[in-house]
């Protein structure tokens, strides 16, 4: 008896997989950014009893932290299942967790209203926001690495960094989606209908973006690494043990030269949003709106430098981004409190630039360092443990350190910068063209 051969499916076009990249991080990014918008917003008011404002605001920021918890263990999960059954399966996965938990958030009673219902239970109100943020940072900690993958696992080899720029854009799309978003809102509706029911909308917004990138997702077939370690059988059962006893200096490099993006990304966002509207006075809308237009220039700062790592190497792009977060750093004190919302912009967007040049080129060097065979879990890992240095601890300490003043936040940015540096110098030859 004849077999019939089966015939695999044509590969996807370059221009599905790269709108698939970068949809499917501008979904996942639109739902962590509208957390951290909220966090920053009204989440200390509705959700956090505490009689201090200032304490409020730290564990309203404490929860937009606890996902940054659940990422690395998620990198593990999502990493594990990447490397052995294959990117698209895990990147459909680590969507529909991030999506729902999401939606999910919509739904929430605030501690006022559970103890209306059920006095001495208002507890339960913060403890079940803590738990959808773990189900967003869980399914996060699958996405930017896999979201990576595929774009630079399918690219040319001397265009790696030019198809790698398209996950780093998802931020700034995310980002413009979130906040332009609430400004709307913001605009639309007065203070009492926003705190009442108008925060909920863009969680619920989330569900139609979560369709539409399973819809571009669902479409896609196998990167061809992944069919080439398979066939070879090079594919470890335990992808996460091979990779800390076989490339633990990759993992430490990979980890530092991520820290300087998330420390600049969630201090000139989620940090500088509540500082300006609540500590030095300026609207929520025109803090909006400013954030909305500083956002181009991380756009653009991902945009030059990762077209530029393909001619000059990613090394250099990541070392004048590590050096400008340094910069940043130094000028936040002088920027940020000069009581003009035109120079705080200014920060804004020189921060936000510089960022692009220390985030873009990652989503084409990450993947650099470690072999087809461990490379969803070693991508995954370094960007999510690199998250909790640079992106957890930053808006808490940040809130910690602003009674001293400013100037102590920047130092936090210079600290970034100095280990990001330091994890860069750990590989002894450039990785990553």
């Amino acid at each position: 008896m004849t077999s019939i051969p089966v015939t695999p499916p044509p590969p996807a076009s370059p221009r599905r997989i790269l709108t698939a990249s970068l949809v499917g991080t501008a979904v996942e990014f639109y739902d962590f950014y509208i957390y951290a918008t909220a966090a920053a917003l009204v989440f200390g008011d509705l959700f956090f009893p505490a009689t201090s404002g200032t304490a409020r605001q730290m564990l309203s920021f404490a929860s937009f932290g606890i996902a940054f918890i659940a990422r690395p263990v998620g990198a593990i999960v999502f990493g594990h299942f990447g490397d052995r059954i294959g990117r698209k399966s895990t990147l459909v996965a680590s969507l529909m967790l991030m999506g729902g938990s999401t939606v999910a958030i919509a739904f929430l009673p605030t501690y006022a209203q559970v103890e209306q219902a059920a006095p001495q239970m208002g507890w339960l109100a913060p403890l079940l926001l803590c738990l959808m943020r773990l189900g967003q940072g869980f399914g996060l900690g699958g996405e930017w690495g896999g979201a990576a993958l595929l774009a630079v696992e399918n690219a040319p080899p001397h265009r790696r960094n030019t198809w790698g720029m398209f996950p780093p854009l998802g931020a700034p799309v995310g980002f413009l989606m979130a906040n332009g978003l609430f400004l709307i809102l913001g605009l639309w509706l007065d203070e009492a209908q926003f705190r009442a029911w108008g925060w909920r909308l863009p969680f619920l917004i989330s569900a139609v973006l979560v369709v539409l990138g399973l819809w571009v997702r669902l479409k896609l077939t196998e990167t061809p690494a992944f069919v080439a370690a398979e066939r070879a059988e090079a594919l470890p059962k335990v992808p996460i043990a091979t990779l800390f006893a076989s490339h633990s200096r990759a993992v430490l490099a990979g980890t530092g030269g991520v820290i300087a993006c998330f420390a600049l990304f969630y201090l000139a966002t989620a940090f500088a949003l509540g500082y300006g509207t609540k500590t030095l006075g300026y609207g929520r809308e025109a803090m909006l709106g400013v954030e909305l237009v500083a956002i181009l220039f991380l756009a653009a700062g991902v945009i030059v430098a990762s077209l530029l790592a393909d001619r000059r190497g990613a090394r250099g792009m990541l070392v004048i981004g590590f050096c400008g977060c340094m910069v940043a750093g130094l000028a936040m004190g002088p920027m940020l409190g000069a009581g003009s919302l035109f120079v705080v912009f200014l920060w804004l967007a020189f921060a936000l630039f510089v960022m692009g040049f220390a985030y873009g080129p990652l989503g084409g060097w990450l993947p650099s360092l470690f072999p087809a065979g461990v490379r969803y879990t070693g991508v995954s890992m370094t960007f999510n443990l690199g998250g909790i240095l640079g992106g957890a601890l930053a808006p808490i300490a940040a809130e910690a350190l602003a009674q001293r003043g400013l100037g102590w936040i920047g130092l936090y940015l210079v600290a970034a910068g100095l280990l990001s540096l330091a994890g860069l110098m750990l590989l002894r030859k450039p990785a990553g063209a």
